[in-house]
């Protein structure tokens, strides 16, 4: 019996002995760093090229409008601004502030080739939410397009003075956001977020863009006018010529008209963080 016990307590001893090596650890870790870019990024849906080909009396005299011709959607981490300029490669004599003449047709002493880019009409589906007490008399393009031969800047595109993406100023539209409202700059703005989590409601972060040309008769189209829409920019005040009854004939034929031809320009839409 004596020998018996002194076996069991020298297995108990082994036993404690391996329960205390099992509590031992080695432990190793792998740093994780994180970094959050800010996101600026536009989904655009569009044709290649939009088109307004004039070849009837009708369409001059009315104009040419596509519908929901481009689709903009926004996605933003940031508080941003959205805005359209019109933008050209400079072949007018006269600056990037006009239309590239690709051909012409016919040059005569009273045609002008310079066709201010601004006689473009942007129409917006969506309101402005990111603005409110603008100094703008239209702080976006929400407005319908004017009848035809009542002169209107409430939808001329915004072309800067130098042919630059310059944003407009607090004067000028936006699509969405704006460069200041009253005497504070900081609340002009679009919150962060996206169409994706928008939750279908689509206000605040997807544009319905449509387009509307109008020359009239003679072809000097009327609705095109500066930034904020306080300045005529037709190609009659272009050029400094006789004035004419807007949309009607000028009486005496030796009125400045746009030189038939084909013409192209780029809308571009730039979404900017607002600072």
């Amino acid at each position: 019996m004596k020998t018996i016990f002194k076996f069991l307590a020298i297995t108990a001893l082994v036993s404690a002995v391996s329960f205390a090596n099992a509590q031992k650890s080695n432990q190793q870790g792998v740093s994780i760093g994180m970094d959050l870019q800010p996101i600026l990024q536009i989904d655009m849906t569009a044709p290649e090229m939009i088109n307004f080909v004039f070849d009837e009396k009708s369409k001059y005299y009315k104009g040419i409008t596509h519908n929901a011709a481009t689709v903009i959607k926004v996605t933003s981490t940031v508080k941003w601004d959205l805005y359209a300029v019109g933008r050209s490669t400079g072949k007018s004599p006269n600056g990037s502030t006009f239309w590239d003449q690709e051909e012409s047709y016919k040059s005569t002493v009273n045609s002008v080739a310079d066709i201010p880019l601004s006689l473009v009409e942007l129409r917006q589906r969506q309101v402005n939410n990111g603005v409110t007490n603008s100094n703008a008399l239209y702080p976006d393009y929400s407005q319908s397009f004017a009848d035809p031969f009542r002169a209107n800047g409430g939808n001329s595109l915004y072309v800067s003075p130098n042919g630059t993406p310059t944003p407009p100023n607090r004067t000028g539209k936006y699509i969405a956001g704006h460069s200041g409202i009253s005497d504070d700059i900081t609340n002009g703005y679009m919150p962060a977020g996206s169409y994706i989590s928008d939750n279908g409601i689509g206000t605040n972060f997807e544009f319905v863009m449509d387009y509307r040309i109008l020359p009239g008769f003679p072809a000097i189209f009327p609705n095109a006018f500066n930034a904020d829409a306080s300045v005529a920019e037709n190609i009659v005040s272009s050029a400094n010529a006789n004035s004419v009854l807007v949309g009607g004939a000028s009486g005496n034929g030796n009125s400045a008209h746009a030189e038939p031809g084909v013409y192209t320009m780029t809308v571009q839409y730039v979404l900017l963080e607002d600072q």
